[in-house]
């Protein structure tokens, strides 16, 4: 049962939960103030009605006790007048009734109690007459007479008429408002939970076009700011999707050519593989250019594939020695060249991040400085504080191209003739923002091209914090 209401309650949708909820929620506390109310007010009843017929019947007990058979020469239209019925117990169990009253009171133990204790104390119950009649009785002793209790007795009815009046007006109004508040509930939770309505249209507008159009926004509580976020996704995936495409289509620019170039290589060698016009040291020719272009497209493929991670990863929670990823970077670029001085000032640095992806960076600036760097030329790597320079002697970048070199696949007038993908200055602008930072290019001190990154870190590794970069 427990099982099937929970299935049931799950197939329903999120408004009409909260309107039912709501609705519940109303009745409970509807139901609650009822009873609260009728019990009270039952309570007062009876104990108004006990202090009255209690205090009737210390007062007619007085000239009871002289005449305990003709109850002190009261009648029965006395009592009718008074809608009061009497009896007088014994302690043996023998009752007297007032003579030609045809109520009779029926006597319990209560009442018998009274009579023998004689302490002064009173009883007070709801009890019935011998024709069934619903009646209030009370008892108390009767001091004079002793071994005596006088019982009095007042018509139910009458207080149960009220009661019940009380219950039929606390039902309906409860059920009214029971009604009003289901309504009320039904509206709440509709106007409540339009933006996620308009969530769950944007959704399927999403899976069914593609578009990642944002939501409109209303209001400042915790829905709209619930809309705010989904926007905001929206827009990073948009951006996300736009970046990919760029990317996509730069890609396709710059493979279009050396695959061309590839491709007419290649089947110039199947062509000639039967009539053999090719001389030995052109067919070689031909195959130390296939395999330049081989090594060019495993670089551009490399490089295609640091680009195409998410750019918004966080980096891992690491310290990092950032002295350790500048040697680690400098040993590799050493061996491409030979000739090259490299001047080395590396102070103390400590930063948090990726190890692999930093060094990748760096060995990037440095197979920059490489590449432009002319025989014998020396390249100066410097860290101090924050900041990361590496300078060559080469000719320098263009102020025209200093705006450009960090776009991908951007190649200046000077470098198309020279290896490359155009990738290379990318990744690194790419990698450094990611562990928020950034990177700079200019001209070095000897004219060359110096490019300085900085990165949030610490001189020490005890004082080592993500502090924010200043522009």
């Amino acid at each position: 049962m427990l099982e099937r209401l929970r299935n049931y309650v799950g197939s329903l949708t999120l408004q009409r939960r909260v309107a039912y909820l709501t609705t519940i929620a109303v009745a409970l506390a509807v139901a609650a103030t009822s009873a609260a109310g009728y019990f009270t007010l039952r309570y007062q009843l009876y104990k108004a009605l006990d202090a009255e017929l209690t205090q009737v019947a210390t007062t007619i007990a007085v000239p009871v006790a002289d005449n305990i058979r003709t109850f002190g020469g009261l009648t029965e239209p006395a009592l009718r007048a008074g809608n009061f019925s009497v009896a007088a117990v014994r302690t043996d169990g023998t009752v007297y009734y007032v003579p030609e009253d045809d109520v009779r009171l029926m006597i319990g133990p209560q009442e018998l109690a009274v009579a023998r204790l004689q302490n002064g104390a009173s009883s007070a119950r709801s009890g019935t007459a011998a024709n069934g009649e619903p009646y209030r009785i009370v008892a108390v002793p009767i001091k004079n007479l002793g071994n005596y209790a006088l019982v009095l007795g007042r018509p139910l009815q009458p207080t149960r008429d009220i009661l019940n009046s009380l219950w039929l007006v606390l039902m309906l109004f409860g059920a009214s408002g029971v009604i009003v508040a289901g309504a009320a509930g039904a509206a709440v939770a509709r106007s409540g939970l339009r933006p996620v309505r308009q969530l769950s249209g944007a959704v399927e507008h999403v899976i069914e076009t593609g578009e990642l159009d944002p939501i409109q926004i209303s209001g400042n509580d915790e829905l709209a700011r619930f809309a705010d976020s989904f926007n905001r996704m929206l827009l990073s995936l948009a951006s996300s999707r736009e970046r990919q495409r760029q990317l996509i289509a730069d890609a396709g620019h710059e493979l279009r050519t050396p695959l061309t170039s590839l491709r007419t290589n290649i089947e110039l060698l199947a062509a000639d593989q039967n009539a053999n016009m090719l001389k030995a040291d052109d067919r070689a020719a031909i195959f130390s250019d296939v395999s330049a272009q081989l090594s060019e497209f495993t670089t551009l493929i490399g490089d295609l594939v640091q680009l195409a991670r998410d750019e918004t990863v966080a980096a891992p929670p690491e310290p990092i020695d950032f002295r350790d990823v500048v040697n680690a970077a400098l040993e590799r670029v050493r061996r491409r060249g030979p000739g090259l001085t490299f001047d080395v000032e590396l102070n103390p640095f400590y930063v948090i991040g990726e190890a692999d992806t930093l060094e990748r960076a760096v060995a990037n600036l440095l197979d920059n400085a490489v590449k432009w760097s002319p025989p014998g030329g020396t390249v100066r790597v410097q860290l101090e504080g924050d900041r990361l320079r590496v300078a060559d002697q080469g000719p320098g970048i263009r102020e025209e191209d200093l705006p450009y070199v960090f776009d991908r696949f951007f190649r200046s007038e000077a470098a198309r003739n020279t290896p490359g993908t155009g990738l290379g200055l990318s990744i690194v602008a790419q990698t450094v923002a990611r562990h928020g930072g950034w990177v700079r290019a200019g001209r070095s001190a000897q004219g060359g091209a110096e490019f300085t990154i900085r990165l949030p870190g610490s001189t020490t590794l005890e004082g080592l914090s993500a502090a924010p970069i200043e522009a």
